[in-house]
């Protein structure tokens, strides 16, 4: 649980109502613009009763530059209203029945955007028939709190 400053100075943990009503909303659409090009898309609404309503949209262009590699450029952007309960650091009155101070329910938005390469050749990667896919994604996020990082991923297929 997150810490919460009041407004006179004392400390408490977060408290959260112990019930949450969510609802999540998505749609994917793929189109193959020829044999090397497809579009990738992504859309999600979610709302749920403490107050949150975000939306989520996402493209990627995965690219075929032969039979066996491709590469995928991808962006993604969110943007989200905060809970009713959030006030920053110092900023709650210790009258108040629910409280937090975690941004990640607070008003933000972020982006995501980045690179993927796809390898799957037919004799297996490096030689080795039991691997046969190798995937490597590299993504920089920011978030309208200070928030940044970099992420690296790496997926391996094996037979």
């Amino acid at each position: 649980y997150q810490r919460n400053y009041f407004t006179d100075g004392s400390l408490r943990a977060e408290n959260l109502p112990n019930k949450r009503y969510k609802l999540p909303i998505a749609v994917r659409l793929n189109y193959f613009l020829n044999d090397n090009f497809i579009i990738r898309s992504f859309y999600r609404y979610y709302s749920d009763d403490w107050g949150i309503k975000a939306h989520t949209a996402e493209i990627e262009v995965p690219i075929k530059l032969n039979s066996f590699f491709s590469i995928s450029p991808f962006y993604r952007y969110s943007e989200q209203t905060g809970v009713k309960y959030f006030a920053a650091y110092g900023q709650h009155n210790i009258n108040e029945t629910y409280y937090t101070s975690d941004y990640d329910l607070s008003t933000l938005n972020s982006n995501f955007y980045g690179l993927g390469i796809h390898f799957s050749p037919p004799k297996g990667v490096f030689g080795l028939q039991r691997l046969n896919m190798l995937e490597l994604r590299y993504g920089h996020y920011t978030r309208s709190t200070s928030l940044t990082s970099n992420v690296v991923s790496l997926n391996l297929k094996f037979k």
